[in-house]
């Protein structure tokens, strides 16, 4: 049997990872300033992390959701928090795409209505109705098709006053700021109209923080930058370190009802333990304030660069916009100067995702490495 080729393969094959690096099978090591889709949150293999998996797998690695596990309400806890959520409410599951999906059910249930608006760029996940409010064709199969959505284009207010005034909106998506759609943010006058709209006329508020939560911006969730609360909040990605994990977060508002959820691995013994280690590292190691201080160093660096159109982003989720494809010089930094960067849908934007335990030493690799790239290649 052959793998299903549908991932394009960058020509490193990591076989060990410590710290802010990984290390490959051609003997050389590389930065990480991808973070594995912005997975990575406490580095690569961090010793309590480690622990707390292996020493829960020693005990029970998985049971079913049809028995008691306190590690779910420990998770919860921990995570309202430090979050500043604690009143809300935690389903858990494996990935960001289901943590949609719930999202949009919990929402239909709760209103009794199917229409959702989204934005123009979004990106929400591979499944059915996670497709079906994200904007990007390539992605989408005639099965996945829904008239539920309707996108509109990031900050027109009114273009948003006037769709929802109709009075057949289930919930408004949008994610803490977009991530594959390039690093584009939301202004933070517009989040909080969308906020005040959203009461006004009975519209679910889902807020998805996939990529941009758990402290990579330099707060909990991006849009705490905002000073709003959404009805839902979704997570995954730096929820785990790369053990899948994500969760729907729900206000008080929504009344659990037995049955009408549902996951057989999620919110497993084994996934909580590494959850919760997360969340201990993130707290201990003050991670967050990491996230803020070195990435708003990186972010001044970055604007003396030559050639870049805009610097987008907060924290340690940045985007560089070129008046070129990024494709060559992603590569060059891989060969030459053995960084790894990660990509968006506009191919002329290069995002920065490192782990949130980035050093000011390693920023000023990238920063170099930057430099030399552009000022030694010729890009058009």
């Amino acid at each position: 049997m052959n793998i299903f080729d549908v991932y394009p393969l960058l020509d490193l094959e990591p076989v060990k990872a410590e710290g802010n690096y990984i290390f490959c099978s051609n003997g050389k090591k590389y930065l990480d300033f991808y973070g594995g889709h912005a997975v990575i949150s406490i580095g690569h293999s961090n010793p309590h992390y480690i622990s707390k998996i292996s020493e829960q797998l020693n005990n029970i690695g998985f049971y079913s959701n049809s028995v008691q596990n306190p590690l779910q309400a420990e998770l919860a806890q921990k995570l309202g928090a430090l979050s500043g959520y604690e009143d809300y409410q935690l389903f858990l599951c494996n990935s960001g795409a289901e943590a949609i999906e719930n999202a949009l059910k919990m929402a239909s249930f709760h209103t009794g209505k199917s229409k959702v608006i989204a934005f123009n760029k979004a990106f929400h996940g591979r499944t059915t109705s996670a497709l079906s409010v994200t904007d990007n064709d390539k992605y989408t199969a005639p099965i996945n098709e829904s008239n539920n959505a309707i996108f509109l284009e990031i900050n027109d207010l009114e273009a948003f006053k006037q769709e929802i005034s109709k009075g057949d909106t289930c919930a408004v998506l949008l994610e803490g700021i977009q991530g594959i759609g390039g690093i584009r943010l939301f202004e933070d006058s517009f989040l909080q109209e969308v906020e005040s709209l959203c009461e006004k006329h009975n519209v679910v508020f889902i807020c998805d923080e996939i990529q941009s939560g758990y402290g990579r911006t330099g707060a909990f969730f991006a849009h705490q930058h905002a000073g709003i609360t959404p009805d839902i909040i979704t997570v995954a990605k730096g929820m785990g370190n790369g053990f899948p994990v994500a969760g729907t977060i729900l206000s008080p508002n929504f009344e659990a009802v037995h049955g009408q959820l549902g996951s057989t691995f999620g919110g497993n013994q084994l996934a909580c333990a590494a959850a919760t280690a997360v969340l201990e590292i993130i707290e201990e190691e003050q991670l967050i304030d990491n996230a803020a201080i070195h990435g708003n160093a990186l972010f001044k660096k970055l604007n003396t660069l030559p050639r870049i159109m805009e610097v987008r982003g907060k924290g340690l989720m940045i985007g560089l916009e070129f008046p070129f494809p990024i494709k060559e010089l992603r590569q060059q930094l891989i060969n030459q100067e053995q960084v790894v960067t990660g990509v968006a849908s506009n191919p002329n934007v290069l995002r920065l995702l490192p782990p949130l335990t980035i050093t000011k030493a390693e920023i000023d690799h990238l920063f170099t490495a930057l430099q030399n790239v552009l000022t030694q290649h010729v890009y058009q």
